[in-house]
Parts: structure tokens; sequence; C-alpha cells
């Protein structure tokens, strides 16, 4: 193999430099056609009338030509940068890329690259994670919270591929393959999960409800974006809850007689967990912590594979608002655990709950503010440093999260759904933690002081990673899907300005200072053109007169007579 490799390296540098060596001979040929036909071509009298042209410009027309040339590359700097914030690269290198480096053989280069590279690349595809984007467990509800914020601002928190990610769960939980047998729920509540207007969706629930009072995927779809406050929520999934209960109840004794009902079962089963997970929340939301975590953790119990919906991390924030600290840390013993997920919401909560330690004034040697200069002169505590290393830790999972935090970042409502160590997720943690890491005395100054510096841990370029697998390349791309237009999404790593927007930037100031000194200053700028044009044209000058002195001068006519 290492052999093959070899050979195949060297196949494909002799290509390029026979390619780049065709292209040199194939330059000068042209350049000595053009010097063997220079007297009929007439060069030199061209020459001469291109600089007589030249000599009878006055000052005006350089003024003018550099400040065309400077407001042509203002322009184009302008959309390059407009185009950088937008979508993250450079419109110029994308279609340099794109258009022109077929032609000049990046897709031949590509191809053999590819033959090198697939043993490394199907390597890597098994420890690289992919962007996968998650349902969001704390999401809000559409009628009593995002529309309410839509009524007030005009703004809509949610963008249209968010909620279309939302409409493919619904019907992923709320649907199965035999529900043609069941005329409510396929030609009416199916069409009404695939509608894109809202209003659409809830007069599908109300003709659905008339023609069978006992649908219980209407009643949660009309809880979530009919229902105008909380409490007109937990009123309809109450309803739900019931009609769901008893369609679970019988579908469960007849789940073992064949695939049909084991899939009623299942839908019936992905019913009662939504609504009874929907209601801990709204309990939550009305003030009812103990009655939502005994909710929650009730569901956990009865159902303990129903993981995709993640309540343990709506349990956690739960027992946060409690106050309930050594809960918190048996949930997250649990849940922390090497071999499974990670989110925002374990890597942070551990890490607030190491600085509640730093804090705790029972604590051996803890104090109630964390000051770095006392703590660089007599040396961080074990609980200290347990701490900062839980803030690392946390820091490079999501490195989006202290902005918000600190509140050095506005937040918006957070989406229905997420991208684990993106912005998204980092907007959806903060927007249900902050509090509980204002509640904790001298966790943010301790966040403040020390979260900066995991950013020194980690290898750079991002190629691998300290704690977890590599950043992402992808998670701008799909939070820009997911969060509203008028959210300046977080970028991690930053990017460095492409080098067609420093070009311009240079192109457009100096034109722009060229033109302001042939207008203030003719004569001398005059002069120093004409030097930079007998500079430039003087290495040409030589090369043509030692070409003459070498080839004969009458060599045309030579060639002619043959």
């Amino acid at each position: 193999m290492a052999d093959m490799e070899v050979v195949d390296r060297v196949k494909s540098w002799l290509s390029w430099s026979w390619t780049w060596y065709l292209w040199a001979l194939w330059l000068f040929l042209v350049v000595l056609l053009i010097y063997l036909l220079r007297t009929p071509l007439r060069v030199y009298e061209n020459m001469n009338i291109v600089a007589m042209f030249l000599n009878t410009l006055t000052p005006k027309f350089y003024v003018a030509l550099t400040g065309t040339s400077s407001l042509i590359s203002g322009l184009i700097l302008i959309f390059e940068w407009w185009y950088f914030r937008k979508y993250g690269t450079s419109f110029i290198e994308q279609v340099s890329l794109n258009h022109l480096g077929p032609w000049l053989g990046g897709v031949e280069n590509n191809n053999n690259g590819n033959n090198n590279t697939n043993n490394s690349q199907n390597n890597n595809q098994q420890s690289v994670p992919e962007c996968k984007v998650w349902r969001n467990p704390l999401n809000l509800l559409r009628g009593a919270e995002y529309n309410r914020y839509t009524w007030v601002t005009g703004k809509e928190p949610l963008t249209y591929y968010d909620m279309n990610l939302s409409a493919q769960d619904h019907q992923t939980f709320f649907t199965c393959d035999t529900d043609h047998s069941r005329p409510t729920d396929e030609s009416v509540m199916q069409r009404a999960w695939r509608e894109r207007n809202p209003q659409a969706r809830i007069k599908a629930a109300h003709e659905a409800l008339e023609k069978d009072p006992e649908c219980a995927t209407a009643y949660i779809l009309l809880a979530e974006e009919e229902a105008t406050t909380i409490l007109e929520t937990e009123r309809l999934f109450k309803q739900a809850l019931k009609v769901g209960e008893a369609n679970y109840k019988k579908s469960q004794s007849t789940q073992h007689l064949g695939a049909h009902y084991e899939a009623i079962h299942r839908r019936d089963t992905n019913v009662c967990v939504y609504v009874r997970r929907r209601l801990a929340m709204c309990a939550r939301k009305l003030g009812r912590v103990k009655e939502a975590v005994k909710m929650m953790r009730d569901l956990m119990k009865e159902f303990p594979m129903m993981s995709v919906l993640n309540i343990h991390e709506n349990l956690i924030e739960a027992l946060l608002e409690l106050q309930a600290y050594a809960d918190v840390q048996a949930v997250l013993a649990k849940y922390d655990d090497i071999s499974l997920p990670k989110s925002a919401t374990i890597c942070y909560t551990a890490a607030l709950l190491k600085a509640r330690a730093v804090a705790d004034k029972s604590f051996p040697f803890a104090s109630c503010r964390f000051s770095p200069e006392i703590a660089s002169k007599r040396g961080l505590s074990t609980a200290e440093m347990n701490a900062v290393e839980a803030i690392h830790r946390a820091v490079e999972f999501n490195p989006h999260v202290p902005k918000y935090l600190l509140e050095t970042k506005s937040l918006i409502l957070p989406p229905e759904h997420l991208l684990k160590r993106g912005d998204s997720e980092a907007i959806a943690y903060a927007f249900f933690h902050l509090p509980h890491w204002k509640r904790v005395d001298g966790a943010l100054n301790l966040l403040h002081c020390t979260w900066e510096g995991t950013f020194r841990m980690i290898p750079y370029p991002l190629e691998k990673g300290h704690l977890f697998y590599p950043y992402p390349s992808c998670t701008e791309s799909a939070d820009r899907e997911l969060l509203p237009a008028f959210h300046e999404v977080s970028v991690y790593p930053k990017k460095e300005l492409p080098f067609f927007i420093l070009f311009t930037a240079g192109l457009c100031s100096v034109t722009a200072l060229l033109a302001l000194l042939t207008h203030q200053f003719p004569e001398p700028m005059g002069l120093v053109a004409k030097t930079f044009l007998n500079t430039i044209t003087s290495p040409f000058n030589f090369l043509v007169e030692k070409l003459e002195g070498v080839l004969p001068s009458n060599l045309w006519h030579q060639l002619t007579r043959l």
C-alpha cells in the first residue's frame, strides 16, 4: 500500500509539473511569435501611438480613472463583506473554486486525490460526528409564547426550516401506517400536521374534533397553537391526556396481535408520553414546580426507553429551580456518562455545581467570590481547580454559552430544534438556566474569570479536540437555518477575513488616495506616473534590445522566402 501511494504521488506530481511546463512553453511561443511579427503587426508604431496618447492626457483623466476605480472596488468590497457576513465565505473565492477551478485542472486533481484519501476518509467517518439537529426538550408553546412575542414585536421567532422539522416530528410521533383505517386521523389530522398555515392547521383540528370528539392529537394541536395562555393550554392537554390514556390502555391489550396493532400501540404511547411531558412543563411554568418534578420522575420511571424526548433535561431545570442540588447531582451521575451523548445542559450544570462548591462558605478553603489575583498568589484550592476544569470542559463542548450567561450577547426566544455545540443550543440553555447561575453567588464571576482560558487548551487549527471530538465546521450554516434572520449568529472559531475582502479594501484605499493626490497635486503625480511606467517597461525594452542583438534583423523576410 505504501509503494502504491508513492507511485500515485509521483504520477500526480509529474502530471502537475507537465501541465505547468506546457503552459510556460505556450506562453513563450506566443511572446516569440509576437516578436517575430512585430514588423507586419506594427508593434512599435502602435506602442508609440499609445505613448503619445498617454502623454496628451490631462490630470483630470487620471483623477476620473482613479476615482472610478476606487468607487468600483468600494462597491465590490461592500458586496463581499455583506456576502461574507451572510454566508460565511467570499463570493469571488466561491465562484473561482466552482467555475474556474475545473478549467485549471482542479477536477482532475481532486479525482486523483480522492484515490489517496478514500481510506483516511473511511476511517474518520466513524469518529467524526455529523451535525445532527435535535428537538429542543424545553421548547416553548407556539400559541401561548411564540405568538405572543410576534404580536408584541412584529418579528417571527421561528424559521420555516425549524417549523418544518416540527411538522415532521409530529407526523412521526402522532401518526402510523395503519391510520388509513381511521378516517379522522388520516383525512384530517395528517393533513393538519402538513399544513403550513397555522389557521389552516387549527381549522383542521376543530374539524377532526367534530368528526371524532375523542381525537387526542387534535387536542394536542389546539393546545400547542390555538391556546393563548398557559392555563388554557393545560386544560386542552388534560383533555388530550384523558383521551390518550384511554386509547393507550385499549391498544396495550391488543399490541401482541400483530404488526397492525403494535403500530397503533406505539403511536398511542408517543401521544401519552408527549402530553404528560407537556403537562409537566405547564406545571413548571405556572409555578407548581414540585408537581412538575413528580410528573417528570413518574414519566421517566414508567417509560425509561423514551430517551428521544430528553426528559431528564426538563427534570434538571426544575430541580435547579427548587435548589435541590443533591438531586441534580444524582441525575447528572446517571446521565453524564461517557457512553451517553452530551449536551450543554449536562456540561454546564456540572460546572454550576462545581462553582457552587467554590462559593459555599461551609466548604473549606472556599471564599464567597473568586479572584484571579488572590488565586495566583495562594494557588487554586481543590474545589477551585475542579470548578475551573468543569468550566473548561463545558466551554469546549459549547463555546457560545458564556456570552449569553454573562449577558454580553442579547438572548432571543429559543428555537424548537437545536444543534448540539451550536449557537441554537447555547440560546436554549441560557434562556432557561441564566436565573440558576445568578442564584448561585459567585458562579458567574468564576465563569467570567476562567472561561476564555479554555481556548488555550484546544489545539489550533481545530484538527482534534481536547476532551471532546473536534468542533464541527457545519454548525454555522445549520444555526443560520434554525435561528431567525434578526439574530446575529455566534460563530466559532472566528473566521479570518477572506483574501479578496482584504484585497478589495486595499485596492479601494489606494485608488482613493491616488485620486485625491492627483486632484491636489496634478503635475508631481503626472511625473510619478510617467516614472512608474518607465520603470515597468524598462525590463521589456531591455529584453527586446537583447533579442534584436541576437536575432538577425531580416529574419522575417527569410522566413517568408521559405
